[in-house]
Formats: structure tokens, sequence, C-alpha cells
């Protein structure tokens, strides 16, 4: 399974969950939450979501180091402010909570398999690796890291 490894853009792994999760809908899936409000609650997760993303996204920027997730070995310091003293993984995170919104929207709760189904491809072949990289590049200073501060919260 290693070939999976870093080889699938995350995004792609979040936008191919939320098509499926809309093509599960359309076929009949849906079991309408019994709140009026979802669209709204839908609507503010999802900013949630977007703003741990842009937030991750824009502290790497800040710091100087890479965004892509394919590159990680080109990681030029180890960001643990802003954001990143929450979560290791803010916009894998983000991504979650916004599929979460997506499932929420769509109207079913048998949709929130799909955002935990793409919680655990990320984590198994984006996160993993990527930490052995980041232990290997950053020794101690890394791991005290990840004592502090959650993988995911």
């Amino acid at each position: 399974m290693q070939s999976l490894e870093h080889r699938i853009p995350p995004p792609l792994v979040a936008l191919v969950t939320g098509v499926l999760m809309w093509l599960a809908v359309r076929g009949g899936a849906a079991a309408p939450f019994a709140w009026d409000a979802r669209h709204v609650g839908s609507l503010v997760l999802a900013g949630a979501g977007l703003l741990i993303a842009v937030s991750g996204a824009l502290t790497f920027r800040l710091a100087g180091t890479t965004l892509n997730p394919h590159t990680i070995e080109k990681a030029s310091s180890l960001v643990t402010h802003g954001i990143f003293r929450v979560t290791r993984n803010p916009m894998y995170l983000g991504l979650t909570v916004v599929l979460t919104a997506w499932a929420g929207w769509l109207g079913s709760p048998w949709l929130l398999a799909g955002p935990a189904l793409c919680a655990l491809f990320l984590n198994r072949f984006q996160v993993l690796p990527e930490e052995r990289v980041m232990r290997e590049k950053f020794g101690q200073a890394y791991m005290d890291y990840c004592a502090r501060v959650g993988r995911w919260i």
C-alpha cells in the first residue's frame, strides 16, 4: 500500500469524496436530518473548515516553507505557531470539516461516512508518511511538537 503514499493530492481526495457523497444522495441514500437550520449550520461549519485550512496554508506561506504535500522533504522549517499550536494538520482537518458540512447540507447522516473515510485515507497515505519525513528532518524538535499538539485536534 506504500505505492499510494503521497500519490493523490489531498484536495482531490476530498473532492472525489464530496462527489461520491452527492451521488449517494442522488441515488436515494438520503435520510434527512430532523432540523430546519441544517443549511445555515452547514454554511457555518464549512466556513470554519475553510478558515482552518486557509489559516494553515497562510502560516506555511509566511514561514516560507512548502505547501506541496508531495514535496514534504523540501520543508524548510518546522511550523509550530498559529493554527499549528492547535492541530498538526490544519489543511487536512479543514477539508474534513468542509466535507462534514457537505454531509449536513445534503441532509443525510449516513453521508458522515464520507468525511470519516476521507480522514482515514488522508491519515494513512498522507499524514503518516509526512510524519516519517518530519521526524527524519527535524528530529527531537518534531517529536516534542508531536507530544504537545494532536495530529488532528
